[in-house]
């Protein structure tokens, strides 16, 4: 695959986007009510959530400043009570009918599209956390499209086919290995996991050396379910190899925020 840069991370999240948009656009009224494995979340809460963060990441290309003015708000606000985050990312969505919270999301993807396209391959961008390097900044909103549309589809019994989009996301999870035990307090084990993945389309991605201690072979989308912690790796084909790699899938988190756990076993 050739090098990422932000026009092909930017089509390929507007692709991943689309992709969910034709699970969620037929859905009846009662389906965008229906609890998904989020806790407190109803499928509307996933594309309420998914709109809220496109609109502050178009803000953060396109404003730093006001940007920064939002973020020293949001965290206040945002940690004031267990449920406050909820308040104050999904109270305005939570208050619109169906089709209207369908058409803001597509606004707030329109507008982190265009927004897109006014980066540089080498621009970094004010978020929450630490800045970022734009191309890891759209590549994140990718994978929270991907991820929160997979607890969509789980809930209304939908197969998405996946594609090669999921290159994106395997290395996210394979990168994030040494986040998941700092994250926790934990030492980030010695040794190196190479992980070896099949993808979509049938060619094979590597991550790490070919002497690693340890390994991870299997399909890409295994991979990501279980580093998106969408699935326990019990329940799913991948092989694990070695104590370093077997502890790490335990508790594999690619994404940011507190530490989590993955889902219950169920086989």
């Amino acid at each position: 695959m050739d090098k990422p840069t932000v026009a092909s991370v930017t089509a390929d999240l507007i692709a991943e986007q689309d992709a969910l948009d034709a699970v969620v656009a037929p859905l009846a009224t009662e389906d965008w009510e229906r609890a998904t494995p989020s806790p407190r979340w109803a499928v509307r809460d996933q594309i309420g959530h998914l709109a809220f963060f496109d609109m502050t990441a178009a803000l953060a290309i396109n404003n730093p400043e006001g940007f920064v003015t939002h973020r020293e708000s949001f965290v206040a606000a945002a940690f004031a009570s267990a449920t406050s985050a909820d308040d104050a990312t999904l109270g305005e969505t939570r208050a619109m009918p169906a089709p209207e919270l369908l058409n803001h999301w597509r606004q707030q993807r329109a507008d982190l599209a265009a927004a897109a396209a006014t980066c540089a391959d080498d621009a970094r961008i004010e978020w929450y956390g630490p800045s970022m390097g734009a191309k890891s900044f759209l590549t994140a909103r990718l994978m929270e499209a991907w991820a929160h549309g997979q607890d969509i589809c789980d809930t209304v019994g939908v197969e998405r086919e996946p594609t090669d989009r999921l290159r994106h996301i395997a290395q996210l999870g394979y990168i994030t290995r040494g986040w998941t035990y700092i994250n926790r307090g934990l030492d980030v084990p010695a040794g190196d996991v190479q992980v070896t993945l099949t993808s979509p389309s049938g060619e094979t991605w590597v991550w790490g050396p070919d002497q690693a201690e340890a390994t991870v072979t299997g399909s890409a989308l295994d991979f990501c379910l279980v580093t998106a912690q969408r699935r326990n790796v019990t329940d799913t084909d991948l092989a694990v190899e070695g104590e370093i790699a077997v502890d790490w899938l335990t508790m594999a988190q690619l994404f940011a925020g507190p530490p989590s756990d993955p889902p219950a076993p169920q086989g």
